[in-house]
């Protein structure tokens, strides 16, 4: 099954995985305090918007520190708005509703979803018929096709490492590449997975 990008969050981490037919050729680096997708020194050039973009950011809020990621440009204003002291609920609809889905072919939906260091963890999706935001407390995936409703989904990963393996090694089919991040005592640990053992 296709089910495009998508992300997985629980209270005690999460992943999310880059799943593409049209836009293969891309790999995740880390890279100032975020961990970005974008194109592979041998992808063909593209004026593509959503082929680039910070998946994963960590940042400190008044409460502590709190990680962010999903599938685009999203991320940046939600890891911004809750720097700035947003419950993360605020920051995930306001983020969603503000930048809609993505307005390609598909009517791609965006993704997203945030863990706090006390393990609130929140997921959300803006489609073209709606915008969901949840507080989930177990294992929850939503997808940008298919599974595009937030639904439970077994998901276990005791590192950074075996999260972003996880959800790389799922059976949906086209795994480019993969995030991890998992909340441990002294903050966030991420993780990345291109494919290639790095």
């Amino acid at each position: 099954m296709y089910v495009g990008r998508f992300v997985v969050v629980g209270p005690g981490g999460g992943a999310y995985r880059v799943s593409s037919r049209s836009f293969p050729n891309r790999e995740i680096t880390a890279r100032d305090g975020a961990l970005t997708v974008g194109p592979t020194d041998d992808a063909p050039e593209t004026d593509n918007p959503y082929v680039s973009y910070n998946c994963l950011r960590a940042v400190e809020t008044p409460t502590g520190e709190t990680v962010a990621f999903g599938n685009g440009s999203q991320v940046d204003p939600i890891a911004e708005k809750l720097e700035l002291g947003y419950p993360a609920r605020d920051a995930l609809a306001e983020c969603l509703l503000a930048l809609d889905y993505e307005k390609d072919d598909y009517d791609t939906p965006r993704i997203a979803a945030t863990i706090d260091q006390d393990g609130e963890a929140l997921i959300g999706t803006v489609r073209k018929d709606a915008l969901v935001v949840e507080t989930v407390d177990e294992p929850t995936l939503v997808a940008t096709y298919e599974k595009d409703a937030p639904e439970a989904f077994e998901f276990e990963a005791g590192s950074a490492e075996e999260a972003a393996r996880e959800a790389y090694d799922l059976a949906f089919e086209h795994a480019v590449c993969a995030a991890g991040v998992v909340r441990t005592d002294d903050g966030f640990e991420t993780a990345i997975e291109n494919g290639d053992g790095a």
